[in-house]
């Protein structure tokens, strides 16, 4: 691995040259909240921000792609949704939860419409400070080694990390921009912001433990208070970055003799997406749904793909209305009362 420095003042310059043949997605402003967006304008670029609305993995496959156009006879791939792409300013945790999602769908049967959109997107990491949302530091996913380049931000230069080949390949196409002369004075503030950095979070749950936990507190009497709060809207699972469900839609072309097979984003926290055929729903109540959901988050996919399936954003913490979020569930799950809202109207309820 490589390290190099960049001046500030030549972060467009040198943006403005690899998004000549590529996208290129960063964070903007959205009145109070941020979103990854394609950007011709870097001035709109806002690196100055914790997280955003949506997850990087809604660029590499959008909430609705068409798989194909089927006929009686035969039918023809679609990967319109294929492009090359740049994300800049992805948060270590962001990128985690890709790498999971890499994992995921090349598992067992790998997954074409992801694999092919992920080989064409590259991913400029960015350094982030912690609000009181993030768990990060307890996912450990608050560093990170896989990635294309990293920009750690310092006082007047960034310390740019070259962790791939393709990487390298765009410092190559503007060098001079770029100063290979990293003094101590460099890797001492790099030091001292990390020790800041990693003393400034705020809250944490205690992870090692999860996996055990939501085996012996699977029935635990909780779950039904969580249930009863919940909406079942979706929300948790449209902002995590490593849910992963989705609906297939036959959609027939009026005035063709075809349909296109449309992908679409789902949630199996939704109460239709466990219906079957004969109307059977083999998780029709609520707590049955989240008890799923939070497995695969705490538990299941640390055996399969050597990850728990939360990165730590604090997306969920933002998003639920009713409070239940992994930090919440944690601390049931530890035997806490936590102070949230399924919580509290469980107590409400029962006076």
């Amino acid at each position: 691995m490589k390290i190099v420095k960049l001046k500030k003042e030549n972060l467009f310059p040198f943006l403005e040259i690899i998004s000549e043949d590529s996208e290129l997605w960063a964070p903007v402003r959205k009145k109070d909240r941020h979103v990854f967006k394609a950007v011709d304008d870097f001035s709109q670029i806002d690196l100055e921000y914790t997280r955003t609305i949506l997850p990087p993995r809604h660029i590499l496959l959008p909430p609705v792609i068409n798989m194909f156009q089927a006929s009686e006879t035969k039918y023809e791939e679609d990967f319109s949704h294929v492009s090359k792409k740049i994300i800049f300013g992805i948060h270590p945790c962001d990128i985690h939860g890709l790498l999971i999602m890499d994992k995921f769908y090349s598992f067992a049967i790998e997954d074409p419409y992801y694999l092919r959109s992920r080989e064409n997107v590259l991913l400029l990491g960015h350094s982030c400070w912690p609000d009181d949302k993030c768990l990060c530091q307890s996912t450990n996913t608050h560093i990170v080694e896989d990635y294309d380049l990293f920009f750690s931000q310092l006082d007047d230069t960034y310390m740019v990390w070259i962790g791939s080949s393709k990487g390298d390949d765009l410092i190559r196409r503007k060098p001079d921009l770029f100063d290979e002369n990293i003094n101590d004075k460099d890797i001492q503030a790099y030091i001292q912001w990390r020790k800041q950095r990693d003393e400034a979070f705020q809250t944490r749950i205690n992870f090692i433990d999860m996996p055990d936990l939501m085996e012996l507190r699977y029935n635990a009497p909780f779950w039904e208070k969580v249930g009863n709060a919940c909406l079942a809207c979706g929300s948790c699972t449209n902002v995590c970055p490593t849910c992963n469900c989705y609906n297939l839609v036959d959609s027939p072309v009026l005035g063709k003799e075809y349909s296109n097979i449309k992908r679409c984003c789902d949630a199996c926290t939704i109460e239709k997406y466990s219906a079957v055929a004969g109307g059977e729903n083999f998780r029709e109540k609520r707590s049955d749904r989240l008890k799923l959901w939070y497995t695969h988050k705490l538990q299941a996919y640390i055996s399969k793909y050597g990850k728990p399936g939360c990165v730590g954003c604090g997306r969920c913490l933002m998003t639920c209305p009713v409070d239940i979020n992994v930090k919440t569930v944690s601390d049931a799950l530890e035997g806490k009362e936590p102070d949230a809202f399924w919580n509290r109207l469980s107590k409400e309820v029962t006076k």
